[in-house]
């Protein structure tokens, strides 16, 4: 497993390396600066681009103390919190850094921006490791990719070349639906992973379209207001699944299962498991993942005799010959 993992490292590293000698440098344009609403109100310049920085700050400080106060978001593992704390953190301080930007926009103020989106990116690329690949892992890449993060801004900044940072940026909205939707959860209502990617992708496009959209709706608001507001719902979504999903790993005495595995034409009935077996049980929830299919049947007793019957329906999962041998 050890000598898989350097691999991968070194496989990644020659990629980039390699994406770095074929591919020009990309400069930040000037235009970028060059807003679509530009209207002071109130004596703020670029009003409506510095004030709607303000969601991320409360969600980013509403987060950050559920993440402590009485364990609200039941994060069972050190990693998961560590996590989640720097995604926090970096969501609250998009509110100081874009606001501090849009007062006066150029490529010095620009790095603040970035800064604190940067570490929220790669906090999550770091929870997502923890969560469907390897806790052990996932914990100790989070200092890595959030130097990474920083690293790449500062090579933008000294060197004028927006490679490193584009791939922070753009690298996690690919990896993470698709890890989302490839990898066995950990927890339950993991669609709220995509629907913070989609929201994300709906910011990048409103952001590109800033002065289509200020004269579509007749210089109301720009793209680039509307880009921080669809931006801010991304943590919204990840805030609502921390306080809703849950671990699924429940524990009966007594429990009969009932497999259908068509694809196999395998029907396995009145298999009786004591509380070791539960064990197995746990073992094929954990295959799951949203592009496979399973439908599991069990009655389960409990000490008071009562019997209650649960079905559920998952997609694809491969099926164990030794389970049934």
């Amino acid at each position: 497993m050890r000598k898989r993992s350097v691999l991968a490292w070194g496989v990644a590293i020659v990629c980039f390396v390699v994406l770095m000698l074929v591919t020009p440098a990309i400069p930040q344009s000037q235009e970028y600066h060059d807003f679509a609403d530009q209207r002071e109100f109130l004596g703020i310049p670029n009003a409506l681009n510095v004030v709607s920085n303000f969601p991320f700050l409360i969600i980013g400080v509403i987060g950050l103390i559920l993440c402590y106060h009485g364990n609200y978001f039941k994060l069972s593992l050190q990693g998961e919190l560590w996590g989640w704390t720097c995604f926090f953190i970096g969501v609250a301080a998009v509110a100081f850094g874009s606001s501090y930007y849009h007062l006066k926009p150029n490529d010095a103020r620009l790095v603040w921006d970035r800064l604190p989106m940067t570490i929220a990116f790669t906090s999550i690329i770091a929870i997502f490791f923890i969560e469907r690949i390897d806790e052990r892992k996932g914990t100790v890449s989070i200092l890595p990719l959030l130097l990474a993060g920083m690293i790449s801004i500062l090579y933008w900044r000294f060197f004028d070349d927006l490679r490193p940072y584009a791939l922070v940026q753009f690298v996690p909205c690919i990896a993470i639906p698709l890890m989302a939707i490839l990898l066995p959860p950990m927890y339950t209502h993991s669609a709220y992973w995509l629907w913070a990617a989609g929201f994300y992708l709906l910011a990048k496009v409103e952001e590109a379209a800033d002065k289509p959209i200020y004269k579509w709706t007749h210089h109301i608001v720009s793209g680039h207001t509307l880009k921080h507001l669809c931006a801010a719902m991304v943590p919204v979504f990840l805030a609502i699944m921390l306080a809703k999903r849950s671990v699924e790993t429940e524990r009966y005495t007594f429990l009969l299962f009932t497999f259908y595995a068509s694809w196999h034409d395998i029907c396995v009935k009145n298999i009786f498991y004591t509380n070791q077996g539960t064990l197995l049980f746990t073992s094929v929830l954990e295959q799951r993942s949203l592009l496979r299919t399973l439908r599991i049947s069990w009655t389960k007793y409990k000490e008071n005799g009562v019997r209650v019957e649960e079905t559920y329906t998952y997609s694809n999962v491969p099926v164990d010959e030794e389970l049934h041998s």
